[in-house]
């Protein structure tokens, strides 16, 4: 049973031996590793290949393809196209993978030849005070998960090649959000079954969340903005707006200029914030058990600002997608009727 190893990068020559090293170190070896480089200019490439030449022995099928301008979307389909390996092992560039990931992610086809994909799980790097709090905020816990609903990240991701052929690839018109749709794409090959991945949560990755809050911002930014694109989660948004739109500025007001019972506002605004932090603040005693008392105090702190963060920039990003997607009608296929054509 062959496996190919695909990944795609751009600019990370600061991450991307972490990602070699790890698939160096695995127990059982893939069989090649395609990385395809979206145009990186910090010299990713130049790095990729010094690599390999230094480790001959530990890296021997490492191939790299420069495809500048190339999206996520693009260089996956293109590393994909180019591996040899009937099953493919999707990752991305600055993770660390634990060393028995790739075993464990292709462990259900040993068990069943006609596995159609399987999901990986991911836990977070994080050292210190704001990455943890960044992680508990937005990042679940395996014990979160259900396997028969979980979407899984092209992180920590194995599927054949048949079945990303039969998904018509990655949506290369989409630059984020992507893996969603390619993952409705191989529940529907499945419709029987709640979904079309084997859950297989011992296939871990480790990667470090982000770092600032001006870069949780534009990243929550760009995913909503992919909702947006691919028409996502309508409801979702149309909550967040309503929440804070409409019964913020109500309990806001009512606690600062109403005409009578003034705390029921401000009871409302705190029992509105302790059931918003509820969860993060659980997966923070999990996540935070190893930081000193003040510094969990600090980080607990932290999580009603980047929840609100990253709301800010969700609602600031899926307008401008919807906007794209309207200008775009056109020539962007109807990824719902797609799936509906797989079942």
């Amino acid at each position: 049973m062959k496996v190919s190893v695909i990944a795609t990068i751009y600019n990370e020559r600061h991450s991307i031996e972490r990602l070699l090293a790890s698939l160096a170190a695995q127990t059982r070896r893939p069989d090649e590793i395609v990385i395809c480089d979206g145009g990186s200019t910090d010299g990713a490439v130049a790095a990729l290949r010094a690599y390999a030449a230094q480790h001959p022995d530990r890296l021997p099928n490492l191939r790299v393809l420069e495809a500048p301008g190339a999206n996520i979307s693009r260089g996956r389909n293109l590393a994909i196209e180019a591996a040899a390996g009937p099953i493919i092992a999707a990752t991305d560039a600055g993770v660390r993978l634990e060393a028995t990931w790739l075993e464990k992610l292709v462990e259900p086809w040993t068990q069943d030849e006609h596995t159609l994909a399987a999901a990986g799980w991911f836990v977070p790097d994080a050292q210190g005070v704001f990455p943890t709090a960044m992680a508990a905020t937005v990042l679940p816990l395996r014990d979160d998960i259900d396997p028969d609903r979980f979407l899984p990240s092209s992180r920590s991701v194995a599927f054949t090649k048949t079945a990303w052929a039969q998904a018509g690839g990655y949506p290369e018109w989409l630059d984020y959000c992507e893996d969603l749709l390619f993952d409705f794409a191989i529940n529907a090959q499945a419709p029987a079954r709640p979904t079309g991945f084997t859950w297989a949560p011992d296939a871990r990755v480790h990667f470090r969340p982000r770092t600032s809050l001006c870069q949780f911002w534009t990243q929550y930014y760009r995913y909503a903005r992919g909702d947006g694109k691919a028409d996502l989660w309508r409801k979702r948004h149309a909550i967040r707006y309503a929440t804070y739109l409409v019964a913020l500025p109500l309990l806001l007001g009512h606690a600062c200029f109403g005409f009578f019972a003034r705390w029921l506002g401000w009871l409302g605004l705190l029992a509105g914030v302790i059931l918003y932090c509820r969860r993060p603040w659980q997966r923070l005693r999990v996540l935070g058990a190893s930081l000193p008392p003040q510094q969990r105090l600090v980080a607990a702190l932290l999580v009603p600002l980047i929840r609100v963060t990253g709301d800010l920039a969700k609602m600031a990003g899926y307008p401008v997608g919807l906007r794209w997607r309207w200008r775009h009608r056109a020539a962007i296929p109807n990824w719902r009727n797609d799936l509906e054509a797989l079942h």
